[in-house]
C-alpha cells in the first residue's frame, strides 16, 4: 500500500489518481479478455487458424495498452498537448499513405502494414484530433482575437476528408459528432448549430446517394430486405441469452456468426452470459461518460474542461453505435465496442484516450498559506 506520506512520482499519481476510472477502464480490459475466450475460438477455426489466436493476441495488446494507459495518466496538460500533436501529425501522415500503400480490406484502405503488425491510424488520429480541438476552442475563448474555432473547422475538414476517402463514414460520423459536442461546449451560437446541422443532413444525403454500400445498409435496416443475415444472427444471440446465458462456451449461434470477436461480442456477450451482463458494460460505459462530463462541469480551465467531454463523449458514442447495431436500432457498421472488441489499433489507441482521461482529473495538491488558509489551484485541476 502507498503511503500518504510518501511524496515520490508513483505515490502522488496513486494519491491524485481517479481510481473510480482507473477501475471502471481495467474492468472493460478484463471483460474483453474473458469475452474473447467466449467469441473468437469460433472465428478462428473458420479461417483455419488455432482455437486461440485471438485471445492470445488480444491478451498481447493488453499488456502494452495497460502500460501505455498509465504511462500516459503520469503527463501534464501541456505534455498531453504535445502527445496529441505529434500523434495527430503522425496518423494524417499515416492516413494519406494508407490511401496509396494500405492493405485493402472489403473496399477500404485503412490499415498500414508497419513493422509487420496492421495498424489503423484513424483510431490514434480521434484522441489526438480531440486533444488539439479543445485546445483551439480553448486559445479562442482565452484570446478572441486567435481564431482558435476557424482553425478547429478546418482540421474537421481535412479529417473528415480523409475519412471519406479511405472510405470509413462510422468513424466520420463519430468524429463529426464529437467535434460538435466541444464546439458546442465552446459557445456555438445557434446559427452556428443550424447552419452545420444543415451540413451534416447533407452529408449524410450525400452518402447514401454517391457510396453503394452505404445505401445498401440503410435500405436494408429499413426495409428488412436483402443480406441481414450477420444483423439477424447477432438478435438471435441476444434473444437465446435470456436474462442468464445459455452459460460460458454453451453458446450456439456465435459458431455462425462472422463477426462474433470485433463488431457483434455484444451479441455473444448476451448469449452466454445473458442480459445481466450487458446491462452491466452499458452502466459502464454510462459511468464513465457521466463521471467525465461532472468532472468537465467542475473545471475552471477551458482547455481540461473541452478534452475531458470530447474524450468521454468520443468512447460514449462509439460504443452506442456498436450497440446500436447489435440490437438493430441502428444500420450495420463496422465498428469496435471499446476495450471489449478484437483489435490492436483500436484498443491501444483507446487506452491512450482514457490515460489522457486519467492524467487531465487528476486532483491537484492542495497549497496552504502559513496561516491555514487556501490558496492557488483547486483541488480537481490537473497539474501542469
Amino acid at each position: 500500500m502507498v503511503s500518504r506520506v510518501d511524496r515520490g512520482h508513483v505515490a502522488n499519481w496513486w494519491w491524485t489518481i481517479d481510481r473510480w476510472f482507473l477501475a471502471a477502464f481495467l474492468t472493460l480490459m478484463g471483460l474483453g479478455v474473458v469475452l474473447s475466450f467466449a467469441a473468437s475460438p469460433a472465428v478462428a477455426e473458420r479461417i483455419g487458424l488455432d482455437s486461440y489466436h485471438f485471445v492470445e493476441r488480444q491478451i498481447v495488446f493488453m499488456v502494452p495498452a495497460v502500460a501505455v494507459m498509465i504511462g500516459v495518466s503520469f503527463l501534464s496538460a501541456r505534455n498531453i498537448r504535445r502527445l496529441a500533436l505529434v500523434m495527430l501529425l503522425g496518423s494524417l501522415v499515416l492516413m494519406v499513405a494508407a490511401l496509396f500503400f494500405g492493405i485493402e480490406v472489403k473496399g477500404a484502405r485503412r490499415w498500414v502494414s508497419l513493422a509487420g503488425v496492421s495498424v489503423q491510424p484513424s483510431e490514434f488520429l480521434k484522441p489526438a484530433f480531440v486533444i488539439i480541438c479543445a485546445w483551439l476552442f480553448s486559445e479562442h475563448a482565452r484570446q478572441p482575437e486567435i481564431p482558435g474555432n476557424l482553425f478547429a473547422m478546418i482540421l474537421l475538414g481535412v479529417v473528415l476528408a480523409l475519412l471519406v476517402a479511405q472510405p470509413d463514414l462510422g468513424q466520420t460520423m463519430l468524429v463529426l459528432g464529437t467535434w460538435g459536442v466541444m464546439f458546442f461546449m465552446a459557445g456555438m451560437p445557434w446559427l452556428w448549430i443550424v447552419a452545420l446541422g444543415a451540413v451534416g443532413a447533407a452529408g449524410a444525403f450525400a452518402a447514401y446517394s454517391f457510396f453503394p454500400h452505404v445505401a445498401e445498409r440503410i435500405d436494408r435496416f429499413i426495409t428488412g430486405e436483402g443480406d441481414t443475415y450477420q444483423v439477424d444472427m447477432g438478435r438471435e444471440a441476444i434473444i437465446r441469452g435470456g436474462w442468464w446465458g445459455q452459460g460460458p462456451g454453451e453458446g450456439s449461434v456465435k459458431r455462425i456468426l462472422p463477426d462474433s470477436h470485433t463488431d457483434f461480442i455484444f451479441s455473444v456477450a448476451a448469449e452466454e452470459f445473458g442480459i445481466a451482463l450487458c446491462f452491466l458494460i452499458v452502466a459502464l460505459f454510462a459511468f464513465i461518460v457521466l463521471r467525465g462530463l461532472k468532472a468537465a462541469l467542475r473545471e475552471e480551465d477551458d482547455f481540461t474542461r473541452y478534452a475531458i467531454a470530447g474524450l468521454v463523449v468520443l468512447m460514449g458514442l462509439q460504443s452506442i453505435i456498436n450497440i446500436g447495431v447489435n440490437v438493430q436500432l441502428l444500420p450495420a457498421k463496422g465498428m469496435t465496442l471499446p476495450f471489449i472488441s478484437y483489435g490492436g489499433s483500436s484498443l491501444v489507441a483507446m487506452a491512450v484516450s482514457m490515460g489522457m482521461v486519467l492524467a487531465l482529473t487528476r486532483r491537484k495538491p492542495v497549497r496552504r498559506k502559513p496561516d491555514g488558509f487556501l490558496f492557488g489551484a483547486t483541488r480537481t485541476m490537473p497539474a501542469e
